[in-house]
């Protein structure tokens, strides 16, 4: 059976090493960390990952400075009020939820984002960064997936990391970060030939393309490390919903040599990074080693 990967237990320890240190800074600064978070519209689910980072906010000691804009509210309102959190002096990260609205241009206003409160790392200076291996805040959800291997000592370098997807969020900054670790990296998408031979040459395998159930058992090898980045709702017959991610858990975990559960793996240390980012930020602003 398959080491788990408990992303929930790392990420707890994480925000308690963070609260402690906001503390001390707090005291020593004379305000807290700050973090914007802006949701446009009504998705449940990121209704529910706002909630989330509301509340681990709070946890650690974190001051939230939320909002939630109307589906119906214009680009330039919302590029107006980007400007203002990058002009507020209490502010320290910003993260605009994705996805947003159609009628909005996503690209555009998360360009605008200012790079050094940019906490999701999507800014393309922060992208930059990561490109040529420069300090600079890195994409939450690549950099909790990093710090999950290197805490388990799962072995990188010399090895032979696939990556399942190709977006901006996930799959481009993962093959980067594997990349500076010295693992030999493959990105595979839905063009992909015969994606089953390229997946059963992985040592390390993530994959984040929002497909339930899409890595099964005989896409897998015995020393596979299998990271679950998918969360996918099912709903069952009964009318009751399930979160799965992108592979099949209960065919691939006997199989394998570790692997992330979804809940409880990858997501909890999204959120983990994101508040991270936010104290370097932070720390970053008023010249403090973080």
């Amino acid at each position: 059976m398959a080491q788990r990967l408990d992303g929930k237990a790392l990420a707890q320890e994480i925000q308690l090493a963070l609260a402690q240190q906001v503390k001390t800074l707090t005291a020593k600064t004379g305000r807290p960390p700050g973090l914007a978070v802006i949701m446009v519209g009504d998705d449940p689910a990121s209704a529910t990952y706002v909630r989330n980072k509301h509340r681990a906010c709070d946890r650690i000691g974190i001051a939230s400075y939320g909002k939630h804009l109307p589906a119906s509210t214009p680009q330039t309102e919302l590029l107006n009020y980007i400007q203002q959190l990058n002009q507020d002096d209490r502010v320290d990260g910003i993260l605009l939820q994705l996805p947003l609205p159609q009628d909005l241009d996503a690209v555009t206003l998360l360009n605008s984002i200012a790079p050094d409160k940019d906490v999701d790392g999507l800014h393309p200076i922060n992208m930059g960064r990561l490109l040529r291996g420069e300090p600079g805040l890195r994409s939450c959800t690549p950099a909790g997936v990093m710090h999950l291997l290197q805490t388990y000592d799962v072995p990188i370098a010399g090895r032979h990391a696939v990556v399942l997807g190709r977006s901006i969020l996930v799959g481009k900054p993962m093959a980067l970060m594997l990349l500076a670790a010295n693992a030999t990296v493959t990105i595979a998408h839905s063009s992909t030939r015969d994606l089953v031979a390229v997946t059963r040459q992985a040592d390390i395998l993530v994959t984040a393309v929002g497909r339930p159930h899409l890595i099964t058992a005989g896409m897998v090898n015995p020393g596979t490390t299998v990271i679950d980045v998918g969360i996918n709702r099912v709903e069952h017959p009964n009318g009751k919903g399930k979160l799965v991610g992108d592979v099949d858990f209960a065919a691939v975990e006997p199989l394998v040599q570790a692997i992330t559960p979804v809940p409880g793996g990858i997501g909890p240390m999204t959120v983990a990074m994101l508040l991270q980012n936010t104290v370097l930020s932070y720390c970053k602003r008023f010249h403090i080693d973080g």
